[in-house]
């Protein structure tokens, strides 16, 4: 078994370019069935100076690759199949 707090000590890379997407801040809990339905990242880095602030990236569950010891593999800003035949 594995807790959040775990999950908040690995790092999150996306296997589409190997950028490391920042740190776990939240999980998003299916309350009909109580599974993890996305990860909340927030992204290291302000983009809008000082006191801006930091941007959130959402991973559904889907879209995790592997969870590993030191690391989470995401894929994040892929084009779905789909909308590549459009």
């Amino acid at each position: 078994m594995m807790r959040i707090s775990d999950f908040q000590l690995k790092d999150i890379v996306n296997v589409t370019n190997g950028k490391k997407l920042g740190r776990l801040t939240d999980i998003e809990i299916n309350s009909a069935t109580g599974a993890i339905s996305s990860l909340i990242i927030e992204q290291s880095g302000k983009k809008f100076g000082l006191f801006g602030k930091e941007e959130e990236i959402i991973i559904l569950w889907m879209n995790i690759v592997k969870i590993g010891g030191d690391v989470i593999l995401v894929r994040y800003g892929e084009k779905s199949s789909e909308e590549e035949e459009r």
